[in-house]
C-alpha cells in the first residue's frame, strides 16, 4: 500500500459511537474542539442502544437513597475487587450525569409527581444491606436507546464531525509512546484514512461476540481492546465475564433483569420458586453471578424445564397486561418475536448468556489509560484515553450490578470528555507521528488484502476460497470459548480451551484473502474482528486459568471459595507471551471509609 495515504486532523478522535463515546464528544464539541467520531456502524447503531433496564444513580425518587449505600453495593457486587475511589467517584457523578441527559432530551419514565421513575434492580439495597433499593432510573425497558438517540442528536446539534461506517484498524503513536490517532478503512469503498488526533479516546464497546451464546450484537468484536493489546497496553481482570441469568433459551436475546424488578421471578421444572434456596432474602434480585450459577446448577441437577430439561422458566403473567404493556413493552415484543409467546399469558424459557466483561483497558477515574511501570507504580499513557465497556477503571470488581453500566459508560466517558479538555489546553500543538507506527498499521491491514486465487495446476476443482475459512474459524473459536470460559470453570476444561485457542490462533496466522471481489470489503472486516476476537479471547482463558480462586463471575471448582489474602488483586494480561502480571486493588476511597470484605451474602 502507498504510504502517502490521505491524512485528516482533530483535536481528539474518538473511536465508537456509543454512550460512553457520544458522550465524551459532547464535552469535547461544546468547548469548540474539533472532534471526530469513527464508529463501525451508523452511530444509533452502537450496541448501547440495546439497554434496557435503566441507569442507577440515588436520586431517592421512589425510596429513600444515598449515594454512599450505591457505593456499598457497587463494592459488595464487586465481590470486592473494585477500586474503591473508582466506585466512589461513580456513584457520586451519578445524581448530576443522569439530570445532565434529562437536560439533553432523555425521555424518562414519570411518576406522577413528574419526577424520573426509579425501578428495583438486583443486589441493590438501603442502608447499607438493608431493605430494597428503587434507584434504577428507567426510560420503559427502553433506556438505552432513549439515552443514545438524545446524545445522537445533541451532537449532531454540536456539529461533531462522524465518520460513520469507518472501521479502525490501530493506534498511531509518535516516537515517544503518545497517543495520535488512528488508521481507518472506509467499509464501503475499501480506502483507507490517517485520522491525526492530539488525544485519541477508544470507546468500542465489549467483546461477547467471543462466546456462541451472547446477548451481545454482531459488532462488539473487542476491536479497542485488541488494539490496545497489539500496543503493548495489556488488559486488566479479563477473567470477570458476566452471564446474565436470563437470555432467551437457545437465541441468547436478552431479558432485561428489570422484568424481576417490577415482580418477575424464576421457577424451575418442579415450579418451584428457586432462588429463595440461594439468596433467601434477595431472591429473583441477587447479583447477576449468583443467579447464573443458580439456573445452572438447577439444570445440572435435574430441575429443568422442557423436553430436554435445559432452562428455566421467568414469570411474568401475573403482574397482568396494563402493567406489562405500560413498563415492559420491549420485552413483551422481543418474547413474541423470538420465543413465540406473549408473556402476558405464559413463561418465558430462559438461560444464561454471555453479557459483559468486566474488564478492559485499564484506566484511572479520569479515563486516562494507565500501564505498569514496575514494583506497583502505574504511569498515564499520554493522549490516550477509554472508556465504557472496553475500559476498566475498575467500578466492577469481579461482577457488575444491572444499571451500573449504563452508568459507568456515562459517567467515564463524561469525565475523560473533560479531562481531555485539559489535556489539550497542556498540549495545544500536534505532534508528528511514527513512521514505524504508521507502517506497522498498514502491514496489519495489507495482511488482508485480497489476493487473485491461483487454479492449481492439473486436474482437479480450485480449493475453496479462504474467506469462508475464517468464518468457520469464527464459529469454532466461539465454541471453544463457550465450552471452556463459561459458567463454571474447571482447571482442565481451562488448559484445554487454552491449548486449542493457541491452536486457532496458528492457524488464524495461516490464512489469507482469496480475489472475491464481490464480498471483498466484507470479507476483510470479518478477518480483522476475528483477529481482534481472538486475542481478547485469549486473554480472558489465560487470565481465568491463572485466577486461583472463585470470586464474582469466575467461579472455578477446584478453588471454590474466595481468598482475599492471595488474589486480592487485579490481573493485567499482555499479549507477548501470553505474560500475566497483577497489581493490588486500590481499596482507600476518595472521601469516606472503606469497605472492608466481607461474606456476599443476598
Amino acid at each position: 500500500m502507498d504510504m502517502t495515504l490521505p491524512r485528516r486532523r482533530f483535536d481528539t478522535l474518538i473511536i465508537g459511537a456509543g454512550g460512553a463515546g457520544l458522550n465524551a464528544a459532547l464535552q469535547l464539541a461544546d468547548s469548540g474542539l474539533r472532534v471526530a467520531v469513527v464508529s463501525k456502524v451508523f452511530p444509533t447503531r452502537s450496541h448501547t442502544v440495546a439497554a434496557q433496564g435503566g441507569v442507577n444513580a440515588a436520586l431517592a425518587n421512589v425510596l429513600p437513597d444515598s449515594w454512599h449505600w450505591h457505593m456499598y453495593d457497587t463494592v459488595k457486587g464487586s465481590d470486592f475487587l473494585g477500586d474503591q475511589d473508582a466506585i466512589e467517584f461513580m456513584c457520586r457523578e451519578a445524581i448530576p450525569t443522569v439530570y445532565e441527559l434529562e437536560h439533553a432530551g432523555v425521555p424518562f419514565s414519570r411518576l406522577d409527581n413528574g419526577k424520573i421513575y426509579q425501578r428495583a434492580f438486583g443486589g441493590q439495597n438501603q442502608d447499607f444491606g438493608g431493605p430494597q433499593a428503587a434507584r434504577t432510573c428507567a426510560a420503559a425497558d427502553r433506556t438505552g436507546h432513549a439515552v443514545l438517540h438524545a446524545l445522537y442528536q445533541q451532537n449532531i446539534r454540536a456539529k461533531t464531525h462522524f465518520f460513520d461506517e469507518y472501521f479502525a484498524i490501530d493506534l498511531l503513536r509518535d516516537e515517544e509512546g503518545v497517543a495520535l490517532g488512528a488508521l481507518v478503512l472506509e467499509i464501503e469503498s475499501g480506502d483507507t484514512l490517517v485520522i491525526e488526533a492530539k488525544t485519541t479516546l477508544i470507546a468500542t464497546g465489549g467483546c461477547g461476540q467471543v462466546f456462541r451464546t451472547t446477548s451481545n450484537a454482531r459488532i462488539n468484536t473487542g476491536d479497542g481492546m485488541a488494539m490496545a493489546l497489539r500496543a503493548g497496553i495489556p488488559l486488566q481482570d479479563m477473567e470477570f465475564f458476566q452471564f446474565h441469568p436470563t437470555g432467551i433459551a437457545g437465541k441468547g436475546k436478552l431479558i432485561t433483569e428489570a422484568v424481576r424488578g417490577e415482580g418477575g421471578y424464576l421457577i424451575n421444572g418442579n415450579g418451584e420458586r428457586f432462588m429463595e434456596r440461594y439468596a433467601p432474602t434477595a431472591r429473583d434480585l441477587a447479583s447477576r453471578d449468583l443467579v447464573a450459577r443458580a439456573i445452572v446448577t438447577e439444570i445440572n441437577e435435574g430441575r429443568g424445564c422442557g423436553i430436554n430439561k435445559d432452562y428455566v422458566l421467568l414469570r411474568v403473567d401475573h403482574l397482568g397486561e396494563e402493567i406489562i404493556a405500560k413498563r415492559l413493552p420491549g420485552i413483551r415484543e422481543s418474547a413474541r418475536i423470538f420465543a413465540g409467546l406473549d408473556p402476558a399469558l405464559e413463561p418465558i424459557p430462559v438461560f444464561p448468556t454471555a453479557h459483559y466483561s468486566m474488564g478492559g483497558i485499564p484506566t484511572d477515574r479520569f479515563g486516562r489509560v494507565v500501564v505498569p511501570a514496575g514494583e506497583g507504580a502505574e504511569e498515564v499513557v499520554p493522549g490516550l484515553y477509554a472508556a465504557g465497556e472496553c475500559a476498566c477503571a475498575s467500578v466492577h470488581g469481579a461482577n457488575r450490578l444491572g444499571g451500573n453500566s449504563l452508568l459507568d459508560i456515562l459517567v467515564f466517558g463524561r469525565a475523560a470528555g473533560k479531562d481531555i479538555i485539559d489535556y489539550i489546553k497542556e498540549n495545544p500543538h500536534h505532534r508528528p507521528l511514527s513512521e514505524p507506527s504508521l507502517e506497522r498499521a498498514v502491514a496489519h491491514l495489507d495482511r488482508w488484502d485480497h489476493q487473485p486465487e491461483k487454479k492449481p495446476a492439473g486436474k482437479g476443482k480450485a480449493k475453496p476460497a479462504a474467506e469462508s475459512s475464517v468464518r468457520e474459524l469464527r464459529e469454532e473459536f466461539r465454541k471453544v470459548m463457550e465450552d471452556h470460559a463459561g459458567v463454571f470453570r474447571t482447571p482442565k476444561s481451562m488448559a484445554e480451551g487454552v491449548k486449542q485457542l493457541k491452536a486457532i490462533r496458528r492457524k488464524l496466522r495461516g490464512l489469507r484473502l482469496k480475489d472475491q471481489s464481490r464480498v471483498f470489503n466484507i470479507a476483510r472486516i470479518e478477518a480483522l474482528e476475528l483477529e481482534n476476537m481472538v486475542d481478547v479471547g485469549m486473554a480472558i482463558a489465560v487470565s481465568a486459568l491463572g485466577r486461583k480462586e472463585s470470586r464474582g463471575a469466575h467461579s472455578r471448582e477446584d478453588f471454590p471459595v474466595r481468598d482475599d489474602r492471595q488474589w486480592m488483586k487485579h490481573s493485567l494480561y499482555f499479549r507477548e507471551k501470553d505474560r500475566l502480571e497483577y497489581k493490588p486493588v486500590r481499596s482507600k476511597p476518595l472521601t469516606v471509609k472503606g469497605f472492608p470484605p466481607a461474606e456476599r451474602v443476598y
